[in-house]
């Protein structure tokens, strides 16, 4: 299908609900919204009508409506967890549309003794109602639930729901994992609108680029419904910004604070007003939010060889060198420490408005703009083994079976960038995301037609990175402490005995951009006669564009620099290295002297190297057409389904290159090389919910998900590293993977707003890709190649607990509890080895983290708020190796924070958060837990501030 033809479509549709409304319109329409008193909306109220047992929940605007109801009087019942119900008399007209608003007193609710000074209806309770009356398995979290923790961006806040980790970069949590699902099978939207991701090389969404006080409510589905987009493996994370209120609000934020590992400064601010006309008809919502870090972070990496081999001195009848091996213990054959320092700014705005033409016609525009930039000075010490023809026997030293002393050629870099402007001499990584949306909220008799048109672009852009390095060869001493690996130089070594081995500097550029349109139609249907019941059908487009352009230049110098000690040397010392003292960064070329070198000037030759970049450099056009029709229908009092099923058509286009090297792995030329993709996946689902009671409710969902590759594998290209003895090539015959999806849940809310809740769930996966790792025949190199797996499969458990102890007698029922738990296993079956042999060691899927947990214990009472949070993931493997000693696992987490804010009075506060109490290293380890690949430490960070909040 075409845009044309689906645009047609869409005015199809469009013609089917107007024609549809004429024929029902005899019945009348109560429209309305749903707020507190302090002008808040209420999202997930139940509002009926008994006398014809109809009903429907608030969305998360507070908005609800009621079509086909007949002419008469009735009583409007508004059901809230927490707070007494809410009885309104109304009398509906036929053919006309009734618009009430509504107020929910919090002077009636059992929890009054725990607000805090100045807060409005209980942010759990709007969560936990939002959560219970939607028809999938779903959590909630609230704006004012995540400010309850202490989460600086969108990442960290979400690593508290159950079922989901994150991977994290720099300290903060970035790529999220859900129910043991990698980043890029799971689907990250804005107000329903995909969000695009900057990275170059797979789908993963930065989530750590929103503040997460731009987002008014976080959305986890883990059973999708119809209407929701399928590329949704593990889960749908729907972000939704801030709306219009009904009355003037304004509040805004002022903090500071530390990071201990550089005892630098943290600057943050925000701010959101918000009001409405006195007509009612048009409102706004304004927030901004910057906060600017200055951190770092201490690294140690290795890479782990299990093999070792060394020059006899003789040469075989073809006069090639004859090499002998020797069985020795696993190895750090590379080495390198890292000190990391780091600047952070990042700058969010959102804009939104919508506008009531009258009862039946809304449109809304929704925005948002984030704009981070990254800038860093990294120093490396590396080193690494020579081996092979390099090393004759007396070179090295073997004790106990340990390799404890060998020649190693050594590397110190400095990473940089330009001087002057938002560079600074560091490496600027400038990040943005941008999302507009225009929609619009109809009502046609008893039709409602609802549709919705966006664009949005992520961007990453690295300009004028810079890098000198200085190489030198000399006996180190290998340490045999594996958590902790050492390479130590075994004389003391001098600037003056490393000489220049490169100085480049690059540009990389990706951008993708989505353009999203869809229209949706519902139509009272009550087939089972239970006095409610809708059929939905709609119809939707993605048209998605991704490069990537990057370029690499190597500088020679025309004269000097002999060697390190000809330019400006910085010292970095180990003896504030949180890996351990033993480390010691050392000396490198500061960033100034790098940045000041004119690369330009007829001091330089430069040389093109289209080999280091031509492989990442490519296009892609993806575009996803979709339809669907759904019923939602209550069988019984207590019993409802909602079924359905989806079609999803995909074409993607792209281009990418053949890179041609000649006999000594000298590159030659490169070919540009197209290709394309087609498929259709059909995917139905069920969805069962069975209210026990008032308080209790029992769900089961049946549905089918997929995954499409990353854009990098859909490419056709092939490049060779010479220097790695690696290469790599894309597949374009890759299947999206697929999932049948099996979950059970089970909740109970508490009157005075908690839960307990626990649930299981089986995931069914074909054709999960991983990379294949083996020999390239024509040149023995290691090849690299994404290919479909047979199969795999999850299953697990979740169990949760939220609650007030406000049953507790005196100060004690000020305390709360939040408890979640996780279990995963998984099994990933037709994965092939090094050698091309099915792999018969019991593997998982990648980025199943076997336990998660989140807890947390608080205080709250009129004044003051203070909660002490835990979260912690299991190892689990990260990436498959070619075979089981080459696998990579991500270390557990363990992460402990404390936040607490005392309210002056009813609109000012103050707050303090102290996060990573533990120091918790991000950490990888090779085949066995033992055996470090890399640590990276982070330290402590203390912010503090004041909040204003006037409603």
């Amino acid at each position: 299908m075409n845009r044309k033809n689906y645009f047609k479509l869409l005015l199809v549709t469009l013609f089917v609900a107007l024609n549809y409304s004429f024929l029902q319109a005899q019945t009348g329409v109560i429209k309305g919204n749903i707020a507190d008193e302090a002008g808040i909306y209420v999202p997930g109220a139940a509002v009926m009508i008994p006398e014809i047992n109809k009903g429907t929940t608030t969305d998360f605007d507070g908005n609800f409506t009621l079509v086909e109801i007949p002419e008469g009087a009735y009583t409007l019942v508004v059901k809230y967890l927490g707070y007494k119900d809410l009885n309104k008399e109304v009398s509906v007209t036929a053919n006309q549309t009734l618009d009430i608003d509504l107020v929910l007193n919090s002077s009636t609710t059992t929890l009054e003794t725990v607000q805090l000074l100045g807060g409005g209806l209980s942010a759990q309770a709007r969560a936990l109602n939002a959560q219970k009356n939607r028809p999938n398995i779903t959590n909630i979290v609230s704006t004012e639930q995540i400010g309850k923790f202490p989460d600086a961006n969108i990442g960290d806040a979400v690593k508290r729901i159950p079922g989901i980790t994150m991977q994290v970069d720099q300290g903060e949590a970035r790529n999220i994992i859900v129910r043991g699902l990698a980043p890029q099978l799971n689907s990250v939207t804005l107000n329903g609108s995909r969000i695009p991701s900057a990275e170059g090389d797979n789908r993963n969404v930065q989530m750590d680029l929103i503040p997460s006080d731009m987002i008014q409510t976080i959305e986890v589905s883990k059973a999708v419904t119809p209407d929701m987009d399928a590329d949704a493996l593990g889960g749908s994370v729907n972000l939704v910004t801030r709306s219009a209120p009904e009355d003037f609000r304004l509040a805004a934020t002022l903090g500071s604070g530390v990071n201990f590992i550089t005892d630098k400064r943290i600057l943050s601010g925000s701010f959101l007003v918000g009001d409405r006309t006195k007509d009612g008809k048009l409102g706004f919502m304004v927030s901004a939010s910057i906060n600017d870090n200055d951190f770092g972070s201490d690294n140690v990496e290795a890479e782990w060889s299990d093999e070792f081999e060394y020059n006899t001195g003789m040469q075989d009848a073809e006069g090639d060198d004859i090499l002998e091996s020797v069985d020795v213990n696993p190895y750090a054959s590379a080495f390198e420490i890292r000190k990391y320092l780091v600047q952070r700014v990042r700058r969010s705005f959102s804009a939104n408005l919508n506008y009531d033409f009258n009862d039946n016609n809304s449109l809304y525009f929704k925005s948002m703009y984030n704009w981070r930039d990254d800038r860093e000075n990294r120093f490396a010490y590396a080193s690494e083994i020579l081996d092979g023809e390099d090393i004759s026997e007396g070179d090295f030293t073997i004790t106990n079976g340990n390799l404890v002393r060998f020649p190693a050629e050594a590397e110190r870099e400095t990473k940089g960038g330009i001087p002057g402007g938002r560079i600074q001499n560091r490496r600027l990584e400038d990040q943005r995301m941008q999302n507009y949306t225009l929609g619009g909220d109809h009502l046609f008799g008893n039709v409602k037609f609802d549709w919705m048109g966006s664009y949005a672009k992520a961007s990453e852009e690295r300009p004028n990175e810079r890098y000198i390095s200085w190489e030198a060869e000399y006996m180190v001493n290998n340490g045999t402490n594996p958590k902790k690996p050492l390479h130590t130089p075994v004389n003391a070594t001098s600037p003056s005995d490393f000489e220049l081995k490169e100085i480049t500097e690059e540009y990389q550029y990706t951008e993708e951009e989505d353009i999203n349109v869809f229209a949706n139609i519902e139509l009272p249907a009550d087939l089972f006669d239970q006095g409610s019941g809708i059929v939905k059908f709609g119809v939707r487009g993605r048209f998605k564009n991704k490069r990537r352009d990057n370029n690499f230049f190597e500088y020679e110098p025309e004269n000097g620099f002999e060697n390190m000690a000809q330019t400006e040397v910085v010292v970095k010392d180990g003896n504030d290295f949180l890996a351990g003292q033993q480390y010691r960064p050392g000396f490198f070329t500061s960033p100034e002297y790098l940045g000041s070198l004119d690369l330009n000037s007829g001091q330089f030759s430069s040389e093109d190297l289209p080999e280091e970049y031509l492989e990442e450099n490519f296009e892609a056009e993806e575009n996803v057409y979709a339809g669907y029709v759904m019923a939602n229908q209550k069988l019984s009092e207590k019993l409802s389904i909602l079924a359905g099923v989806r079609l999803e058509a995909t074409h993607i286009n792209s281009l990418g290159n053949e890179l041609i090297f000649n006999e000594d792995g000298d590159f030659e030329d490169a070919t540009p090389v197209r290709d394309e993709s087609n498929y259709t996946n059909i995917l139905p689902g069920v969805h069962f919910k069975y209210n026990l009671n008032d308080n209790t409710v029992v769900r089961f969902a049946w549905t089918n998900t997929l995954a499409r590759p990353n854009y990098i594998d859909l490419v056709p290209y092939r490049a060779v590293n010479n220097e790695d003895e690696e290469i790599s090539v894309g597949n374009t015959d890759l299947n999206p993977s697929t999932s049948m999806n099996f979950d059970f849940m089970a909740e109970y809310y508490f009157k005075s707003v908690g839960i307990l809740s626990g649930g299981l769930f089986y995931k069914d996966i074909e054709d999960f890709v991983y990379t294949y790792i083996s020999k390239d025949e024509a040149t023995g190199y290691d090849l690299f190649q994404p290919l479909n797996g047979d199969e795999a499969n999850i299953y697990g458990a979740e169990v949760s607990f939220q609650r007030q102890l406000n049953f507790l007698p005196g100060f004690a029922k000020n305390f709360g509890i939040y408890l979640n738990y996780t279990y995963l296993h998984s099994e990933a079956n037709g994965i092939r080895n090094e050698d091309g042999d099915l792999r018969e060691d019991e593997l998982s899927l990648p980025g199943s983290s076997p336990n998660m947990f989140n807890g947390s214990l608080s205080y709250s009472d009129k004044r003051f708020s203070a909660r002490l949070s835990a979260n912690f993931s299991d190892a689990y493997l990260d990436e498959l190796g070619g075979n089981a000693f080459q696998d990579r696992y991500y270390d557990e987490q363990f992460f402990l924070d404390f936040n607490m804010s005392y309210s002056i009075n009813k609109n000012l506060r103050i707050f303090a958060n102290l996060n990573n109490i533990t120091n918790q290293p991000l950490r990888y380890y090779q085949g066995v837990s033992n055996r470090t690949m890399q640590m990276e430490y982070y330290s402590q960070r203390l912010t503090f501030g004041l909040k204003y909040d006037l409603y």
